[in-house]
């Protein structure tokens, strides 16, 4: 499990095809996302997908990502920046909100903007996920845990949601790169999921 605070920005400097083609074998220099105590098997959020640590030199980590990964997240396929952040601890304050680190969909960027001294980042969501976003509820985007200010429901079942970045944000995270018509890794929030399972289930009690 992830908070959805972005503990560094780190650069995906190589992509190599694994054998058979597939998937890929990422190295990303980490080095101020702090690495003695990453251990081989440990889970690092790379934009927001949960992945497993398979070397770490002490200042890069790599990563062997799935085929399947590949095809339902963005950004994990080619050299640049990327979130990182360590998996949570027990002990750990819960500054962000409940993330698993395991890709929901593609959002497409609308609008990123400045406003004032903040930025307004709208990001249109598929109708798979749609029905999840709340006003006030919580959203990860490419890794980074933020709270949907608006929701507007489009016509043919996708919505358009609002966030509000303040400065600190834009500044520590990959998002201050976004631009309309980039695509975005999502991750709903993990109670709006389970609220949608036990609406579904009707009130029924397991049979005795």
């Amino acid at each position: 499990m992830f908070t959805g605070i972005v503990a560094a920005v780190g650069q995906i400097e190589a992509c190599e095809p694994l054998e058979g083609n597939r998937g890929l074998r990422l190295r990303v220099e980490a080095e101020s996302l702090g690495l003695a105590d990453v251990a081989l098997g440990d889970s690092i959020a790379i934009q927001g997908a949960c992945m497993t640590v398979v070397a770490n030199d002490g200042r890069s980590l790599s990563f062997d990502v799935s085929a399947e990964s590949l095809s339902c997240t963005v950004g994990l396929d080619r050299t640049g920046p990327v979130n990182l952040e360590k998996a949570l601890r027990l002990a750990d304050r819960l500054g962000g909100h409940l993330v698993s680190g395991h890709v929901d969909g593609l959002g497409v960027v609308q609008r990123f903007e400045q406003v004032a001294e903040s930025w307004l980042l709208v990001v249109q969501a598929p109708a798979a996920l749609a029905r999840y976003l709340a006003a006030k509820g919580s959203i990860t985007v490419d890794g980074v845990s933020l709270t949907v200010n608006k929701v507007d429901d489009l016509d043919h079942g996708a919505c358009n949601f609002s966030v509000n970045l303040i400065p600190h944000t834009v500044a520590v995270t990959t998002l201050s790169r976004l631009v309309p018509g980039q695509a975005v890794n999502l991750e709903i929030d993990q109670i709006a999921r389970y609220c949608e399972r036990l609406l579904a289930w009707g009130g029924h009690s397991p049979a005795a």
